[in-house]
């Protein structure tokens, strides 16, 4: 059997690949994880008393809206890095806009606040434990994504596992969101932010280890 043989033979069972399946696996995998974080907050920690009420208001969807559109910036990046033909990343921009975005509404809020409570706006009333638990709930999230990835094929592991420890951060940081009594956007640039950064420099020493196939 000659080469063009052997290609033949070998390609004559492959089935093509559903449009968008890598992402629809990461998606699974990140819910899954999600609901995890969600049952740990509810069985550890719990909701906040006064949700319903908070989810009226704008500050709770500030804080969702930043951290979920983190989670589904890095996941885009993650899909890329999920391919063994991943090239150049296209989209890093979207990464710095919600950042960007909640940089301009915390600056609002230091124009119009007292400097005398700038201080007590910054830190909160949790910024000791803030970053640690959004690490910790990213533990199950991140799990998730390490089970999408046992049918895909990344081969920049370092990359991809940076991207997807932040995809689980940002995603865990969302869900701390049902917990979170917080406020203030230079509460959440900062604190939430250092959880996330936690989660992909976790993901990025962990990687090349865990996702290599």
């Amino acid at each position: 059997m000659n080469t063009d043989d052997l290609v033949r033979h070998l390609a004559a069972d492959t089935r093509p690949v559903a449009r968008n399946s890598v992402t629809r696996r990461l998606v699974a995998g990140m819910a899954v994880g999600g609901a995890g974080s969600a049952m740990i907050i509810l069985i550890a920690l719990g909701f906040r008393p006064d949700l319903g009420t908070a989810m009226r208001g704008a500050s709770f969807w500030m804080k969702w809206g930043y951290t979920f559109s983190l989670a589904v910036a890095a996941l885009v990046m993650t899909a890329q890095l999920a391919r063994p033909d991943s090239g150049r990343l296209r989209g890093l921009w979207l990464l710095a806009m919600p950042v960007i975005l909640l940089a301009g509404v915390g600056l609002l809020e230091l124009v119009h606040t007292p400097s005398s409570q700038w201080l007590a706006m910054w830190l909160g009333q949790s910024w000791q434990s803030c970053p640690w638990l959004v690490l910790s709930l990213s533990a199950p999230i991140f799990a998730g994504l390490l089970w999408s990835f046992r049918r895909l094929a990344p081969t920049r592991l370092r990359a991809a596992g940076a991207t997807a420890g932040l995809s689980a951060g940002a995603f865990a940081a969302t869900v701390y969101c049902l917990h979170c009594p917080e406020v203030s956007a230079i509460f959440v640039l900062t604190w939430y932010s250092l959880g996330i950064v936690l989660a992909t420099l976790l993901g990025t020493v962990v990687g090349p280890r865990l996702l290599r196939w």
